[in-house]
């Protein structure tokens, strides 16, 4: 959106817009607009900007805090014995702005602790579940794929010794043999970009982290994935072109700004220009 579109967005749900705002920054600009009204018109926004889910238009589901916001949401459902190696899978995920959910609990949670299972159940964007085998004999692991096949989620079975059964029974999945953390990772994202379920959202995702990003390696590493994509969107490249102009960290960087626009002349979207500098730099280009 442009402060244009935020103001109209804003003014459509009685939030407050100011005029002359000092910085020139939409997420500073939204921040202390949305600070000025109340919680529930938060969430409400939130819902449908898609950052919390509204089951049925109903009762809203605040935002659970082991998810990373704005990031791709992914439960992982998993045997205890694997919490270590699960941990380490979570971490590799980041690299792609997935936020997993890793429960290290044993047979008998807490209540509390099956409260936080429920509400990643309900606000997660798909399921990976890393089967193995005693995963079908889990009366926890076999019921959060119940969920996901409940919810239609998307659920990626990792296949780590046991093969997809029951409702995923039509699921391929993942060979999780003889490979990395760091492959499984990457073959995850793969699935999420390919599948009709999830392919918006990930990219989306991964998009804002991107614009996001505190370091120039950080952000060159996630144009990166994107350079390796067949396909992206229009429109969600244009919208990150408007994101990256926010982040004078990034905007700054030419290495930053000639791999993003080596990834854009890629998938045929105009080169983003900052400045006059660049302008130059094309016309510099043209025969005289």
């Amino acid at each position: 959106m442009t402060f244009s579109d935020i103001d109209t967005y804003f003014r459509g749900h009685g939030v407050p817009t100011q005029d002359n705002y000092p910085h020139n920054s939409k997420r500073s600009y939204s921040k202390d607009m949305l600070a000025k009204v109340d919680e529930e018109l938060v969430f409400k926004i939130a819902g449908e900007l898609g950052i919390v889910d509204v089951p049925n238009g109903s009762e809203i589901v605040r935002e659970v805090g082991f998810w990373k916001a704005g990031h791709f949401r992914l439960f992982l459902s998993h045997l205890a014995s694997f919490k270590v190696k699960a941990s380490h899978l979570q971490a590799a995920l980041r690299k792609y702005a997935i936020t997993s959910f890793v429960a290290h609990e044993d047979i008998e949670p807490t209540k509390e602790w099956q409260n936080e299972i429920e509400a990643g159940l309900k606000t997660m964007d798909a399921l990976a579940a890393i089967l193995m085998p005693g995963f079908q004999e889990s009366k926890w692991c076999d019921q959060e794929v119940g969920v996901a096949v409940g919810r239609g989620v998307l659920i990626i079975p990792i296949r780590k010794g046991l093969d997809p059964y029951g409702f995923i029974g039509k699921y391929q999945g993942i060979q999780a043999n003889s490979k990395t953390v760091g492959d499984v990772a990457e073959e995850i994202f793969t699935t999420l970009v390919k599948s009709p379920k999830t392919k918006n959202k990930i990219l989306i995702s991964l998009s804002g982290a991107l614009s996001n990003a505190t370091t120039v390696e950080d952000a060159v590493e996630k144009v990166a994935i994107f350079q390796s994509l067949e396909s992206v969107p229009a429109d969600i490249l244009e919208n990150l072109k408007q994101q990256v102009a926010d982040n004078s960290r990034l905007s700054e960087s030419r290495e930053f700004l000639d791999s993003l626009n080596s990834m854009l002349v890629k998938f045929d979207v105009k080169k983003i220009v900052i400045g006059a500098s660049e302008q130059e730099k094309e016309w510099d280009d043209l025969p005289f």
